[in-house]
């Protein structure tokens, strides 16, 4: 019992850690791309906040697998202290600790994130009554709340099986939705509204994740172009620009007044002439930075983790790629939302993840080297494509120039991608989700001449033809197989996310190498916001 506690205690105390370090690098992570001349305290610590949630979120999936594992021996058996009582506190602990986590992500995305957007925004326009501002605000948020309580209701009284009594009067029937409500503690009402902005999350992480999984390692591979011949090239252009203005000027210098294509043709040269000072001024700086010596002393390290990052993006690719092959051959399915019963197809993470748990906590360690990896990957494709609706871009993901109300988006979007992560993991390696390490016992019976000797127990890796009382089902797997359509879109993003990678990467084989200021200048920037970046080159 002593050495039990110990090791949860260990196991806690790891986890308090982990809470702290998701913190702190939620705070460098939005102070380092957030702009320094727009920035708003509200915002800023919305984004912190809602991405530290996300993560926090991700981080308990290996604490539940964990503590499921941890109940039994390597042979099968329960631990003497893991009797059905402390099972059952301790898997209501996890359960509570997902409707509490579960619960702030639907408030920060239904109620919270809108509402700052919306008052940064009026606050921009009217810099007058405050009172004015959060009105309007909340006037605008309450679609978002309108939207949460139509799904909370949906996914409560839909999919329960109401007994159908004929004498039974309509208040009756309502009151039985309620006593099914209240029973399930709301579960299922909240699974579906998880598994709805999961939905979500699997979009966006199709659309940023799948392309920043080949982007952020082909780019570290192939690197950026020299500051000093990128200036050497836009001073070039100044001269080339500056030719053309003066010819064009000297038509007038006789009293003539100029056309209006050379009206025309003048104010784009003048503008695209502000712009490469611009960009003159950006090279200079990173040219004589002590950051930019640092990065060419550190680039074989690159090129190393390039490499490294360009395996790990195969090798998910390649286990995504078997366990939906699996789902295809062997699966009950679209009705089942191909839901697999054991696995057929074995993948690399499935095999390695069981191994790694015997060593607490190696596997914790790779589920959160895994989320952080989707998290860089994801940044790595909306800061190269930007936040898009459709066909329109809204905003850019810039270091140190990121405005406020990009700033919510990019959180919220992470927030949605993490929250895919749980299934995404689960896509990768299902039977580690759903029972961990656990093992359950068998009988073996031996024949001798056609006669059953020797019965015995061996253990066997727990799956779905294990007795319900002998091995025991995550969380996690209950929320994320609430509903069997849900599950069915999943299967569909997986081959749609595996598409995505492909054409990405292909694509960024063919681009060549970055500018050294990519996406730092652009034509509609102010010279005030020059001044933002010198913080990270002096």
């Amino acid at each position: 019992m002593a050495a039990a506690a110990s090791d949860l205690l260990t196991g806690w105390c790891l986890f308090g850690l982990a809470l702290l370090a998701i913190l702190i690098f939620c705070w460098i992570y939005v102070r380092k791309y957030q702009s320094r001349r727009e920035s708003e305290v509200i915002s800023t610590i919305t984004a912190i906040f809602a991405l530290a949630v996300a993560l926090i979120t991700s981080a308990l999936l290996p604490v539940d697998i964990f503590l499921v594992s941890y109940m039994k021996n390597q042979n099968g058996t329960f631990k003497v202290w893991a009797d059905a009582n402390v099972s059952r506190q301790i898997e209501d602990t996890v359960l509570y600790g997902y409707y509490t986590l579960y619960s702030i992500i639907l408030f920060c995305v239904f109620l919270w994130i809108p509402f700052v957007y919306f008052y940064y925004e009026e606050k921009e326009e009217d810099d007058g009554n405050t009172c004015s501002q959060v009105k309007t605000a909340l006037k605008y948020t309450l679609g978002f709340i309108t939207i949460c309580a139509v799904l909370l209701l949906i996914g409560a009284f839909v999919p329960l099986d109401i007994p159908n009594k004929k004498n039974s009067t309509e208040w009756e029937k309502v009151k039985l939705l309620f006593e099914e409500f209240g029973s399930s503690h709301g579960l299922t009402a909240l699974s579906f509204s998880i598994s709805s902005l999961t939905v979500i999350g699997m979009l966006a992480a199709i659309t940023y994740t799948a392309y920043g999984m080949s982007a952020l390692p082909l780019n570290l591979i192939k690197g950026t172009t020299s500051a000093s011949y990128e200036r050497l090239e836009n001073t070039e252009d100044i001269e080339e620009v500056e030719q053309h203005l003066l010819r064009i000027k000297s038509k007038c210098r006789d009293g003539r007044p100029l056309s209006s294509r050379d009206r025309r043709t003048l104010q784009q040269l003048e503008e695209r002439l502000r712009t490469l000072r611009r960009r003159e001024r950006h090279l200079e700086s990173i040219e004589k930075s002590w950051w930019t010596k640092a990065c060419e002393a550190i680039r074989p390290l690159k090129i190393v983790w390039g490499v490294f990052f360009i395996i790990v993006a195969l090798l998910f690719t390649v286990s995504l790629f078997l366990s939906n092959l699996d789902k295809a051959l062997h699966s009950a399915g679209f009705d089942s939302g191909f839901i697999i019963l054991g696995t057929n197809l074995t993948n690399p993470l499935n095999m390695l993840l069981p191994v790694l748990q015997r060593v607490f906590p190696l596997d914790y360690i790779l589920i959160t080297t895994i989320v952080m990896y989707f998290i860089f990957t994801s940044m790595a494709g909306i800061r190269n494509m930007g936040i898009w609706f459709f066909w329109t871009r809204l905003y850019k993901i810039r270091r140190g120039k990121t405005r406020p109300q990009a700033l919510l988006f990019l959180c919220m979007i992470l927030l949605l991608i993490v929250l895919h992560t749980s299934y995404m993991i689960y896509s990768l390696a299902p039977q580690y989700v759903m029972y961990g390490s656990q093992k359950y016992l068998v009988q073996s019976n031996k024949t001798v001449d056609g006669q059953p000797r020797n019965v015995t127990l061996v253990s066997k890796d727990c799956d779905a033809d294990a007795p319900e009382d002998q091995c025991i089902v995550t969380r996690t797997y209950l929320f994320l197989h609430k509903f069997w359509f849900f599950s069915a879109a999943y299967y569909f993003g997986n081959w749609a996310f595996i598409a995505v990678f492909l054409i990405g990467l292909i694509v960024s084989c063919c681009k060549g190498k970055k500018s050294v200021i990519e996406g730092e200048v652009d034509d509609d920037d102010s010279d005030m916001s020059d001044d933002e970046l010198s913080v990270y080159y002096h």
